[in-house]
């Protein structure tokens, strides 16, 4: 039957727009934790726009509750938990817009994938990640 998962995670996002001519507006952002294959939460991220050459964070606290996890994936988490080395999957989903000048406007979508490593709980902090970001 599996395990009943309680869990909450704060993750601080970096949102960074390189280029040094136009602004980026981000809007219809969100955010989904997964352990395995098991979706845990999912948080959205009010709109903002980021000037030419700027990084602007977030804090996206992520709260799962009595979430059914497979008996093999709760095994599994019991054994992370030992080793003070739990994996989660962040996949995050945005839509990103830039104006040049009054006519010209660009719009694509951003898909966000990392995979992170944290220490077990309750005083759990990141140890590990590995992310990547493409159109």
């Amino acid at each position: 039957m599996g395990y009943l998962l309680n869990a909450d995670l704060t993750l601080l996002a970096n949102f960074t727009n390189p280029n040094r001519k136009v602004n980026v507006d981000f809007s219809y952002m969100y955010i989904e934790l997964y352990y395995k294959n098991t979706l845990i939460a999912t948080r959205s991220i009010d709109h903002f726009s980021a000037a030419r050459s700027e990084t602007k964070l977030a804090n996206v606290e992520m709260v799962t509750s009595q979430v059914q996890l497979p008996l093999k994936d709760s095994e599994q988490l019991q054994n992370q938990m030992a080793s003070n080395r739990i994996q989660f999957e962040v996949l995050g989903f945005f839509r990103a817009r830039s104006k040049f000048g009054s006519i010209l406007r660009y719009s694509y979508w951003l898909y966000g994938r990392c995979t992170i490593v944290v220490s077990s709980p309750p005083g759990g902090v990141l140890v590990g990640k590995k992310c990547r970001t493409k159109h």
